[in-house]
């Protein structure tokens, strides 16, 4: 009886030991599916603040309808203008959480400030002339800007877009005859657009961005200028977590491809 009963007890045990590693089994699986589950990235949540050049506007804009696409929970404001009114608004304490800048050397200032560490170089642009639909004032080149008989316009001065106007007139050997000198490159394209100039210098990207409303002249490599923009979150970033996913979502290789589908190169 004793030895039947081992015998007996054998058996009905087997079955538990085998639901037993079963149910080993499935708690390895939801283990593995809970930890798996921690692991994603949650999305990014709340309210992102960026400071664009005005020659973003477009791609940037492209850029912030698709980063809040793939995270519903976020918002990204823009505030585009001139790099160096923008590094201004910065330095005076203005709330914003990514600094986006046309020119390497406003972003220097504001890093220099403190307001800013390690920018990274996300795309390059170049120059370009643009004329209104038509080019009434048959320009051809950088030496039709000393033509006092055309309405000339530039970039300011302080704006990266007239810095590298400038440059490039210089590179050509050129004294402009200019006529007004516009806020940002935006500014200076709406005036092309409505005809209100004969020419000025803007970027490729602004060019493109106008669709029929101008045409452009292309100015020889040896002339032209390279802009280089760099982005960065903020040292005081309202979100600096928001901040850091949307600079890396620039970085990333979706983000390229929309830049560069706007007519941006890669740095």
């Amino acid at each position: 009886m004793k030895l039947r009963a081992v015998r007996l007890l054998a058996v009905v045990s087997v079955p538990a030991l085998v639901l037993a590693a079963c149910g080993d089994d499935d708690d390895d699986d939801a283990g593995s599916t809970t930890a798996e589950a921690s692991a994603e990235e949650p999305a990014v949540e709340g309210d992102i603040t960026v400071f664009a050049a005005a020659s973003l506007t477009d791609a940037f804009t492209a850029l912030g309808t698709r980063f809040e696409s793939e995270n519903p929970d976020a918002s990204v404001e823009f505030n585009f203008g001139a790099s160096s009114a923008l590094r201004e608004q910065i330095m005076a304490g203005a709330p914003a959480d990514v600094f986006a800048s046309a020119n390497t050397s406003n972003m220097d200032q504001v890093v220099d400030g403190g307001a800013a560490a390690d920018p990274q170089n996300f795309v390059t642009n170049l120059l370009e002339i643009a004329v209104p639909a038509g080019n009434e004032g048959g320009v051809s080149g950088l030496d039709d800007f000393a033509n006092p008989d055309l309405l000339i316009g530039l970039c300011a001065e302080e704006v990266p877009c007239g810095e590298f106007g400038r440059e490039a007139l210089a590179n050509a050997g050129v004294t402009p005859s200019i006529d007004t000198n516009e806020p940002d490159v935006r500014s200076l394209l709406t005036k092309l657009e409505a005809g209100d100039l004969d020419a000025g210098i803007v970027y490729v990207t602004d060019v493109m961005a106008a669709g029929d409303a101008v045409e452009g002249v292309e100015i020889p490599t040896d002339q032209n200028v390279v802009a280089t923009y760099p982005i960065a979150t903020l040292t005081d970033a309202p979100d600096a977590e928001g901040a850091d996913a949307f600079v890396e979502f620039v970085l990333s290789d979706e983000g390229q491809e929309i830049l560069q589908s706007y007519g941006f190169d890669a740095p």
